[in-house]
């Protein structure tokens, strides 16, 4: 089959879930003879390749801008797409594309759209945009051809408050390679001595809430805060106004250094309230860390009996005493790296989300 895939900032992967979601099932379905085009932004990727592990990678303009960058780019792409390749099937990401994914069926490319969580919910937007998502996320199902949610949390909010039948397919994960320890002494690190953080920097992923905790914390540990965001300045700002030198901030990490980091940490800690199955816990479970995260559902729904939760509406008070209970028995942090390592082997293999991908697109195409 032709296969497009829109609404991502393209590969290779240099942001977040999304676009390593792309590079993962991407390289694969091209792998299983697939054509595989990725439809790129010129500012979020890096070089200008034609091609990228077998992916045809194809760059078009849009305006790089908070609110209108996604959007733009994904119509330009939608009609360039319908015009020139014409493509078996296109998959869209983010239920904001979801209006695109219509317009796709209209210009005669079966759609498929992954939601992904309530983005609408999101504290990084404002009134008119936060409305304008809660609108494309109910009418998405009715937009594309078929819908994906990658939890179970998501799946039955949208069957019980949308009426509409979506089609379950989880992230994957692999943390498999050789670490060099290049990574680790680049940031003045060793083998789990730090704790570590990974995501945006934004309000809702509670990184300000993770610093709070560890200040008061009792520990030789470090505390290492891997991320940025472009449209969240004060808040970086305020986060790295701590007083407390075991903090490091590192930017953005990615590939081998990313891996790197997450294998050799101490533990993992995900304090976020906000979106759906987030990759960064999947990632580090396959890593094989001991995970603590926000009791918020999708995360309990990711981790299942392989980690450890504090009570979110506590804030930093209840992470503070869960992390000390942990540090306080190595044993159990052991036991929960073995868990976690199972878990992510047994229900987060890209191969088998590949393998979903693959099916519905046959069914949604098959259909046409």
């Amino acid at each position: 089959m032709k296969i497009a895939l829109l609404g991502t900032r393209g590969v290779p992967a240099a942001y977040g879930g999304f676009e390593t979601l792309v590079e993962n099932i991407g390289q694969r379905l091209a792998g299983r003879g697939h054509d595989v085009s990725v439809y790129c932004r010129p500012h979020m990727v890096g070089g200008r390749f034609t091609h990228y592990r077998g992916m045809r990678l194809v760059f078009l303009p849009t305006i790089a801008s908070k609110h209108l960058d996604t959007i733009v780019h994904t119509l330009v792409s939608t009609l360039y797409m319908a015009a020139t390749d014409r493509p078996d099937v296109a998959f869209y990401f983010i239920a904001g594309n979801s209006p695109l994914a219509a317009l796709s069926r209209l210009l005669g490319v079966p759609s498929i759209i992954n939601v992904d969580g309530l983005d609408s919910t999101r504290a990084k937007w404002g009134r008119c945009a936060s409305a304008y998502l809660r609108w494309a996320e109910r009418i998405a199902p009715r937009c594309a051809n078929a819908t994906i949610t990658d939890s179970r949390d998501v799946q039955t909010l949208y069957r019980e408050q949308f009426g509409a039948e979506t089609s379950f397919i989880p992230y994957g994960a692999a943390m498999d390679g050789t670490d060099t320890g290049e990574h680790l002494k680049r940031f003045n690190l060793k083998r789990r001595d730090y704790i570590l953080f990974v995501g945006r920097l934004e309000e809702e992923n509670n990184a300000h809430v993770l610093v709070k905790a560890f200040e008061g914390l009792d520990t030789d540990l470090k505390l290492v805060v891997v991320g940025d965001a472009p449209y969240s300045d004060q808040y970086r700002e305020a986060l790295h106004a701590t007083k407390d030198e075991r903090v490091c901030f590192t930017g953005y990490v990615f590939g081998d250094g990313y891996r790197e980091l997450m294998r050799n940490a101490a533990m993992f800690v995900a304090p976020t309230e906000a979106g759906s199955t987030h990759p960064v816990i999947v990632e580090a479970m396959a890593a094989g860390n001991c995970v603590l995260v926000n009791d918020y559902r999708p995360n309990l729904e990711t981790i299942g009996d392989a980690g450890v939760s504090y009570p979110g509406r506590e804030g930093a008070t209840g992470l503070r005493r869960v992390l000390a209970e942990l540090l306080d028995d190595p044993a159990r942090i052991e036991r929960y790296r073995e868990l976690a390592t199972a878990r992510a082997r047994a229900v987060y293999s890209w191969d088998a989300v590949t393998e979903a991908y693959e099916r519905l697109a046959k069914d949604v195409a098959g259909r046409r």
